[in-house]
């Protein structure tokens, strides 16, 4: 693994971590200031950080402790000042009004070093659906046929 690639690595670690403990000044910290995020809830794209920092109060307040997040079959690509990844997350917690449901979660993150510094240029954020009902896929496994 290049050194690049730890950086960016270590950059979606600190990430998680900040987005699990619901640190959002810190979390914030690793987008650009011409963020394109986008999520699985209306509007369904937000730019900037204002856009995407209201975007993730809402996501936590949705919550009543941290977030969890489990990251799965991850994968760093870079080539030169330009970097992207893709994972899986298993997104669980207590939800408010009781809610415990576990949600898998892919991730697709763009990344560009600018002076030395990686920032989060772009996130698609996306979840299954069962094809047959097009409601969210609730599997126990992220590899069960729908």
């Amino acid at each position: 693994m290049g050194s690049s690639e730890s950086e960016v690595r270590a950059l979606l670690e600190s990430r998680a971590d900040a987005q699990q403990s619901k640190d959002i000044d810190r979390l914030m910290s690793f987008y650009s200031a011409d963020i394109v995020y986008y999520d699985v809830v209306p509007p369904l794209r937000f730019t900037g950080t204002g856009e995407v920092r209201r975007n993730f109060v809402r996501w936590f307040d949705g919550y009543e402790g941290p977030v969890s997040l489990e990251t799965h079959e991850s994968t760093v690509v870079v080539s030169g000042d330009v970097a992207f990844a893709n994972m899986l997350h298993l997104d669980s917690g207590e939800r408010r009004g009781g809610l415990r449901q576990s949600i898998w979660v892919r991730e697709t993150v763009c990344l560009r070093r600018s002076n030395g510094s990686w920032s989060i240029v772009h996130e698609h954020v996306s979840i299954p659906i069962d094809p047959t009902s097009l409601r969210v896929w609730f599997a126990s496994e992220k590899d069960q046929p729908a």
